[in-house]
């Protein structure tokens, strides 16, 4: 029989959001990987239990080495339990690895849900959650940091970020830069902790406010881009519009006027813009 890898979120910054299973899987794993056994002591002290198994480190500088051994002592039938510093491993933390190794070769994978800043984050932005996606964190080197942000500038979903403090003015410029300095954002700042802040505003502004330095774990959402206005549509889009409508079997002179009334133009630039397609075809 193989073991189990046990996947367990643990507070991204007050202690007594820990889930309660957390320290009952501490207290009983083969194995803890932890990605830094420090602050992994100071965790299990808070909770008042004490690790029956081994204790290994688990971090970027070691993932790949150790994932070999980790997947072994799982073919072995042990409970392994993988910690990170805060919040759920593998997103944006080491895990990744481990995981894709372990459904590699059929072994079950749990999870012990626990907080979460990407979603924390998210509620209290008071952007719009229904959709969303994490891009994590961005490239240090200015020019790959901008066409990163390039690749999403269309993008109608809010977005999700993790920052260093130390980069968040560059962040914020080079976001202001590309998505516009008006995009609605928020800054969320050392979430459930003491000095916790959340800034919100313009990009802009909160670009001029971070210019001051700022200190602490950082999540950065960004308002995704608006639904573009007529004058943002061209005829291209207005064809593709047609098309899809008429391949869902409405009648050309339907599919035209319903586009028009769609995007709100008149219906002679639809028109004009199908006929003009249909030439160019051939």
């Amino acid at each position: 029989m193989t073991g189990t890898l046990v996947l367990a979120g643990t507070p991204i910054g007050d202690v007594a959001d820990a889930p309660p299973r957390l320290a009952a899987e501490l207290a009983s794993a083969d194995v803890v990987a932890a990605e830094d056994t420090r602050r992994l002591r100071r965790l299990t002290q808070a909770l008042g239990v004490t690790p029956k198994g081994r204790v290994v480190s688990y971090f970027e500088g070691n993932e790949a080495a150790r994932t070999p051994e980790l997947v072994a002592e799982l073919l072995g039938g042990a409970r392994v339990l993988l910690v990170t510093d805060a919040g759920m491993p593998s997103v944006s933390d080491p895990g990744y690895r481990l995981v894709a190794a372990s459904v590699e070769r059929d072994i079950r994978v749990t999870a012990v849900p626990g907080p979460s800043a990407v979603l924390t984050a998210l509620a209290l932005s008071g952007l719009p959650v229904d959709r969303f996606c994490f891009e994590g964190f961005l490239p240090r080197k200015a020019g790959e940091r901008l066409s990163r942000l390039r690749e999403v500038a269309g993008e109608r979903r809010t977005l999700v970020y993790f920052e260093a403090p130390h980069r968040l003015d560059d962040t914020l410029a080079a976001m202001a830069e590309v998505f516009g300095g008006q995009r609605p954002a928020a800054v969320c700042r050392e979430l459930t902790k003491t000095y916790e802040e959340v800034r919100r505003g313009p990009l802009a502004e909160l670009a001029v406010w971070a210019a001051e330095g700022v200190r602490g774990e950082i999540t950065v959402v960004v308002q995704g881009a608006p639904e573009p206005g007529p004058e943002d549509l061209g005829a291209d889009e207005l064809v593709r519009r047609v098309r899809v409508r008429e391949e869902a079997g409405e009648r050309r002179k339907e599919a035209i006027a319903a586009v028009a009334v769609e995007v709100g133009v008149a219906k002679r630039v639809v028109f004009d813009a199908v006929v003009a397609s249909k030439r160019s075809a051939g």
